[in-house]
This record gives structure tokens, sequence and C-alpha cells, in this order.
């Protein structure tokens, strides 16, 4: 594929008359690639945009995060923001995975759930038993899930419903994350933020919009000019973390807070507040 950009490029560059193949001319061969196999992702965006397909990107909201996962048509791949929600009440049922309840979930996606179960365990009920009965789901997706980088969004829309603190909707977020919630990193980092960056640009940017990613996945950031061009002028913002608390502070505004030596957490924070 690499020869064929290359073909492409040099035939822009021929047709301008030009003796070199300049940086405008193989930006014009991805974007006349980009036209010519993205029928779909557009069509995916005017659903979202006429509210067939629904994702908020704006305000706030307990329980619901949008999530980025990575379409692949073979010569052509491009990210899609989904909705995650959660619902948690008091009891003994511990964290449903739907998408398992359904036979939608693959075995990764299915680790990741048991993987975030132990982590609220080994937080919130190290002293303490907890009495949680969870439910999370990708709505409105009907094919099979699979993989762990939505850990850390499903961590965080978890924690949201169960401290009744909003999530900000004008922020994505992918990132798979360990038992002790270290951040690790995923695959389609650039696909994920360049489609939902298209979608806030569609709706209007407005400085509030920007993805929350794996600090490790810097080095593999290669987003297209646009993307960069809105995040040197302040109108979006790609936030790169380290551990798991980073990205829920980003999302509410408020401090994860430490835990004591007596076991509780700081008032004020989100970590009391799911505690408590």
């Amino acid at each position: 594929m690499r020869n064929i950009r290359n073909v492409e490029s040099n035939y822009w560059a021929l047709k301008a008359k030009s003796k070199t193949v300049t940086n405008e001319h193989v930006e014009k061969a991805i974007n006349e690639k980009v036209y010519r196999n993205n029928r779909i992702e557009e069509r995916m965006r005017e659903m979202i945009a006429e509210g067939t397909l629904i994702v908020d990107t704006s305000g706030e909201k307990t329980g619901q995060v949008n999530g980025l996962a990575v379409l692949d048509l073979g010569d052509y791949s491009f990210g899609k923001p989904s909705r995650i929600t959660a619902s948690t009440y008091t009891g003994k049922a511990g964290v449903v995975n739907i998408e398992r309840e359904t036979k939608m979930s693959g075995r990764i996606h299915e680790k990741a759930i048991l993987i975030i179960t132990n982590y609220l365990g080994s937080r919130y009920a190290s002293k303490k038993p907890i009495s949680l009965s969870a439910s999370i789901t990708f709505e409105q997706l009907y094919d099979m899930v699979e993989g762990d980088s939505a850990s850390c969004a499903e961590l965080y829309v978890l924690l949201s419903s169960i401290a009744n603190v909003p999530l900000k909707q004008s922020i994505a977020v992918t990132g798979s994350m360990d038992q002790n919630g270290e951040v690790q990193p995923i695959g389609g980092v650039n696909e994920k933020i360049e489609g939902f960056f298209e979608l806030c640009r569609l709706r209007g940017l407005d400085g509030s919009h920007g993805v929350i990613i794996p600090r490790r996945n810097v080095k593999h950031l290669m987003v297209k000019k646009d993307v960069v061009d809105a995040v040197k002028a302040g109108k979006f913002t790609i936030y790169p973390i380290n551990r798991a608390e980073e990205g829920l502070e980003i999302l509410t505004g408020l401090p994860a807070g430490e835990l004591r030596e007596d076991g509780t957490y700081p008032e004020g924070t989100i970590n009391y507040l799911v505690a408590k």
C-alpha cells in the first residue's frame, strides 16, 4: 500500500507540474484515498448528526461516557465514538456485563470487566465489604464487543454512577488498565482521536473537546494535519495519562483522592464519594 501511495503522490506532483513530490502532494494523495473509501464513515457521522445514533459531545451526564472503537474495512479504517452507560444500585450481583449476558462479548473484553471488578474491590473494599449491583453496556451496538481498550472508560462510567458525579461528554476516552490502575497502551489511537475530532468539528469545536489516551501511546501519534492545527489553536486537546485516576479527574473536574492510613479518603474527592 505504501508503494501505491507513493504512486498517487507522484501523480499529483506531475499534475501540478512539480519537479518534486512535496508535503502537499502527499496530503492530497491521502485525502483522495479517504474520499474514495469513507462512505460508511460519512453515513455513520450523518446518523449521529441527525440523532439516529446518540452521541453527546457537550454537557455532563452521570453514568455515561464516550468510548472509542475502530472499524476496519480492509483498506480503510476509522474511529467511531460509542456511548457507554452504567447503572448501579445496592445488591450483591457485582458488575454485570450486559454484552456477556447476551453473548455479544469476547474473551478479552470479559477479562477486562473482571479486572475492573477486582480494581473496585481492592480500592474500595479493603476494610469492609461493599454491596454493589451494577450493569454496564455499549449502547446502540449490535455486534460483538472485543478487546480491553475501553477498560478505563468502563471504570469511569461505573464510578460516576456509584458516586453520582457527572462526566464531561465533550471528552472521549480510550485506554486499557491493569488491576492496579496502571493505564496500558491500545491500538488504533490515531483513528480513534480523528473519529471523535471529526464529530466534534461537525458540531463546532469550542475548546472543551478532547480525547484521553494512554501516555504510552504518545509515541504512536500521527494524526492528520487538521487535528494538529486544532490542538495548536486550543480548540481540541489530547490528554495522555499514566494512571486511571488521572482520567477521572479530567472528566469530573474533581480530585481523585489518595487513600489515608485509616482507610478513608479526603472529603470532596471522587474516591470519598464512591466509598461513602
